[in-house]
């Protein structure tokens, strides 16, 4: 439920309310109980889609798709990339071996 604003323009109260999208418009101000309020354009009426069925980055210019392409082609292992297949470790990668303490017996 949206948060909206209102304005009395009888005595200038300004306040926000927590309405549902199917409630009526306020119509009498709490202050001065004229009906003369009226409900101000903010950003508490808008509403923002979220989650994996539509994101406001869908329609992202084409610039900034290249981009993030190329980003992500850049970020690929040079291994994947090259489509060599061998799953060698790299020089840079040491292997662990584990040694257990000994147990004198007594």
């Amino acid at each position: 439920m949206p948060t909206y604003e209102y304005l009395c323009e009888g005595c200038g109260h300004r306040f926000d309310e927590f309405q549902s999208f199917k409630d009526d418009l306020l119509k009498v101000c709490p202050k001065c109980h004229e009906e003369k309020l009226r409900r101000l354009f903010g950003t508490g009426a808008a509403i923002l889609f979220k989650g994996s069925g539509f994101y406001e980055t869908d329609y992202r210019s084409d610039g900034y798709q290249k981009a993030a392409k190329a980003e992500q082609e850049a970020s690929k292992p040079k291994d994947a990339a090259s489509g060599n297949g061998s799953a060698a470790p790299s020089s840079t990668e040491t292997k662990k071996t584990e040694t257990k303490p000994s147990n004198p017996s007594t």
